[in-house]
């Protein structure tokens, strides 16, 4: 299948991006998941390697690679095992750096693009608040005009990074009700009124997530992203690249999951021969791989879409409901197949079905993606992109 979406240039920065995660991620992995978040420091040495800016414009310093690149880039994360590693380097490359390309005015890209491709300066994306998750709608965080600035007040939940880096991006509301009042606004870290508070989670446990306060924070206008009242399109457009990139996480932890699982079944004795001569969990396996390959081959099809320009807001969620979805089940059934050990937190397999569950969570859980897919299928809604890309 590989043939069909990769080049050899793709398999050869696999190879090398493999490398470099070997020597400089997956000794320190323990550490950094018992210390609840990972040094800035790495930032530094992917933004040395160009890693954190693949598919970002070479203007502001990024390597300017296709989207297939940015594939195998999510893939060999994967592999390290941590979730939480793999969210901070994504929720400010990924998240944060996509709304600032996508959005911010040359003053602003001049300032964050390259020193965030440079690993120097850390972003967030704050957009879920206590009371409004999914429905990012409600959200009731405001950004009223005094002068030449905005005045915020509110808070935000849930957020990767939300603790430890620079700025935020942060979804407020700048005009009435709904929708259609919703803009979207950098905020410097160290402004007077910003507090972050620390949040302990069940796994991503090398993430630092955060809840964020506003109290009269100041920002000058430049700070708006795009044009006001118009953040809400630019969050949905956004989440085609998030729920993809979620979706392909899920089958990679899947994958992984199976991996792991054949290499003990090859190793574990039971009745004097390997488990892996018995048939019931021979074929426990091989239903499982081949899910996990019709998922992949889905998300790379997507992934082609995408790269094309295509608008694929109900496909992406088919894929992120159903890759992660899979993902769990997937996790489970391998973590059965250790035996006691898959229980214990000296395996792997304890902190692979942790990091999974999130997955169904993040980025629109599966029940909003459901209507989502419902309201595109059955109702005929026709969600229009805000921005080109």
């Amino acid at each position: 299948m590989n043939k069909f979406f990769f080049t050899e240039e793709h398999e050869l920065f696999r190879q090398s991006f493999r490398d470099f995660l070997e020597k400089e991620v997956r000794p320190h992995i323990e550490k950094w998941e018992a210390e609840g978040e990972i040094p800035r420091s790495i930032y530094k040495r992917f933004g040395e390697m160009g890693f954190i800016g693949i598919t970002y414009p070479e203007k502001y310093g990024g390597m300017g690679l296709d989207t297939f690149f940015s594939v195998v880039y999510t893939e060999e994360m994967i592999r390290m095992n941590s979730s939480g590693f793999n969210t901070s380097i994504g929720a400010h490359a990924g998240l944060a750096l996509a709304h600032i390309n996508g959005e911010g005015s040359e003053f602003l890209k001049e300032k964050y693009m390259t020193a965030g491709l440079k690993g120097e300066l850390i972003g967030c994306l704050a957009i879920t608040e206590p009371a409004a998750g999914s429905d990012v709608a409600s959200l009731a965080t405001t950004a009223v005009k005094d002068g030449d600035e905005y005045v915020i007040n509110g808070s935000k939940t849930f957020i990767s990074n939300g603790v430890l880096s620079d700025y935020i991006i942060a979804a407020v509301r700048t005009g009435g009700k709904g929708a259609k009042g919703i803009s979207m606004m950098v905020i410097e870290r160290d402004r007077e009124g910003v507090s972050a508070t620390k949040l302990k989670k069940l796994g991503w446990h090398a993430s630092d997530t955060g809840e964020i306060a506003f109290d009269n924070v100041r920002v000058p206008l430049q700070n708006l992203l795009g044009e006001e009242n118009q953040g809400f399109f630019y969050i949905m457009q956004h989440f085609v690249s998030e729920r993809l990139g979620m979706a392909l996480i899920a089958v990679s932890q899947a994958q992984l999951a199976i991996d792991l699982a054949l290499e003990y079944m090859a190793e574990r004795e039971v009745f004097g021969r390997p488990i892996n001569k018995f048939q019931v969990l021979r074929h426990r396996i091989a239903q499982m791989l081949a899910e996990v390959t019709s998922a992949r081959a889905f998300i790379y099809t997507l992934y082609k879409q995408y790269h094309e320009g295509d608008y694929i807001i109900k496909e992406a969620a088919m894929a992120k409901l159903v890759a992660t979805q899979l993902s769990d089940k997937v996790c489970y059934e391998c973590m059965r197949l250790f035996g006691g050990y898959g229980y214990m937190e000296s395996y792997p397999m304890a902190r692979l079905l942790r990091d999974s569950q999130l997955g169904t969570i993040g980025g629109g859980t599966s029940e909003v993606l459901c209507e989502i897919i419902s309201k595109m299928t059955i109702d005929a809604t026709d969600y229009k992109a805000a921005i080109k890309r």
